[in-house]
């Protein structure tokens, strides 16, 4: 049986056959549903402990005992400067947070869900007489749309999200567990 594998995986190396490579575009690059059964079933990475957003330099680092492990660049909610107040503001919250849920069949590839409102969050909101919003979360792209049509990662074009590409937000899934802290700062 052995001799079998060997002999295909030869006649593969030297292109006398051709297996077909499921989940592949003719370019080369994998469809988002390859790439997201490809992350759900992969292996692990090495798994951050702290995911830190800096908001007006566009990037969010994922950090393991103080030490930065990735530096991703993303985009924001549509308006970008300042704390989340309320629902609809489009803003990006800011302060110390954990991720409390992954949600593998999010509308946007795949997505990891900020604890945003905490009590201090709806406290302001109730004494506003305001909703605070709530979903806030890390996402890639949206699963109907490209980078290119969202403007990405040029342009902050989500409702108080944080996002980035596919591949990026694969990396991400496997590095963040539910409980990971998060701080986004301004």
């Amino acid at each position: 049986m052995y001799g079998k594998i060997i002999a295909v995986a030869l006649l593969c190396i030297f292109g006398m056959i051709t297996l077909p490579m499921q989940g592949f575009a003719e370019n080369g690059t994998m469809s988002v549903a390859a790439l997201r059964r490809a992350t759900l079933s992969g292996p692990g990475l090495t798994k951050a402990d702290q995911i830190v957003v800096y908001k007006t330099k566009r990037l969010m680092y994922l950090m393991k005992n103080g030490r930065i492990l990735k530096k991703y660049r993303v985009a924001l909610g549509k308006s970008p400067v300042g704390h989340k107040i309320e629902w609809g503001d489009n803003r990006t919250p800011e302060g110390k947070y954990r991720i409390d849920l992954k949600n593998p069949e999010s509308a946007y590839f795949l997505s990891l869900r900020i604890s945003y409102p905490d009590t201090s969050d709806s406290d302001v909101a109730a004494a506003l007489q305001t909703n605070p919003g709530n979903w806030i979360m890390i996402h890639g792209m949206p699963n109907d749309r490209s980078p290119e049509l969202v403007g990405h990662p040029d342009r902050d074009w989500t409702n108080g999200c944080i996002a980035l590409t596919n591949a990026e937000m694969s990396q991400v899934w496997r590095m963040v567990d539910v409980g990971t802290a998060i701080s986004i700062w301004p």
